[in-house]
């Protein structure tokens, strides 16, 4: 039988207490105890029997932003993990808190979570459809590529749960968008070779998409963003919208694409490669150079009457 630590025996009444007043909300009361020692130690413990995580996973795990501030500002550990390895800011992304996830970030919290945990927080914003909560993470230099260390099985194949995988399939296109624009990698969207290794035959995120039916604007964006086409093996459905992906598809193998389109490709990838992919508009370069990279489409150009051509 599992049995707590003697120091978890010990402060597991301080630590209920502790918890009690987080849930309450009451940033006040939990201010004045944790000015106590008695309760300050022990604001990094977990809540003993039947509570899995510390007061600062209760705080996010609710929203409250006004305790979760306290906690940060008498010590409480920013990445500190629960039974599952799983931190604050993961749980504060799973409740979708928008401002506790930036209050977590901005005190230095890891925005790809705890290594041993086998999800991460932006697999999850990616699966929940969270653009906002998603956009902060990749800002917060988030890794774009899958982390997760479970293989899903799908349509009798064996895949990767990348981020792209996760939005494209439970249909959340800005996600999808976001990742690509944030340096996500179009083919496999996984940059673990020992994972993709442990796979027969591994799948792209484009054969993926048009197993799964995604729309056409899901393939473009691929091709877009310099999928290679030619990977995965085309597979004939009756569905009408699989069948006009497919002719997209081979389309684009069938012509060289645009200069435009390999320059574009080429400084992005160089971007990513110095780890400047996820700050273009911070970088010193002329607006309509720094759209062009971006996907934006250019202004209309203007007549001197003000009227467009």
């Amino acid at each position: 039988m599992l049995q707590l630590r003697a120091s978890e025996e010990d402060s597991s009444c301080e630590v209920s207490q502790v918890r009690r007043v987080v849930l309450l909300n009451n940033d006040t009361v939990l201010d004045t105890m944790l000015c106590q020692e008695m309760y300050k130690k022990v604001i990094n413990c977990r809540g003993g029997w039947g509570i899995a995580g510390t007061p600062l996973h209760a705080a996010v795990s609710k929203g409250h932003l006004s305790c979760l501030h306290v906690l940060l500002a008498h010590g409480a550990l920013v990445d500190c993990v629960d039974v599952k390895a799983q931190t604050p800011l993961f749980a504060a992304v799973r409740g979708k808190y928008l401002d506790c996830v930036l209050a977590l970030l901005r005190a230095g919290a890891n925005p790809n979570g705890n290594s041993s945990n086998n999800g991460s927080p932006v697999l999850t914003a990616a699966r929940e459809g969270d653009v906002e909560i998603l956009k902060q993470l990749l800002i917060h230099g988030a890794e774009v590529n899958s982390r997760s260390k479970v293989l899903l099985w799908t349509s009798s194949a064996r895949v990767t749960s990348g981020p792209l995988y996760l939005a494209a399939v439970y249909g959340h296109m800005e996600c999808f968008r976001l990742l690509l624009l944030y340096g996500a990698d179009p083919d496999y969207n996984c940059a673990d070779a020992k994972l993709l290794s442990s796979i027969k035959q591994p799948k792209t995120v484009l054969e993926m998409c048009l197993r799964h039916g995604c729309g056409v604007e899901y393939i473009q964006l691929l091709i877009d963003f310099g999928a290679n086409v030619y990977l995965p093996t085309l597979i004939i459905e009756k569905s009408t919208k699989q069948n006009e992906a497919v002719e997209l598809l081979l389309r684009e193998r069938g012509n060289p694409k645009a200069l435009t389109s390999q320059c574009r490709l080429a400084v992005r990838r160089y971007l990513k490669k110095i780890d400047k992919i996820h700050c273009i508009d911070q970088l010193e370069m002329p607006t309509s150079l720094s759209n062009f990279l971006q996907h934006k489409p250019f202004p209309a150009p203007l007549c001197e009457e003000g009227a467009l051509f």
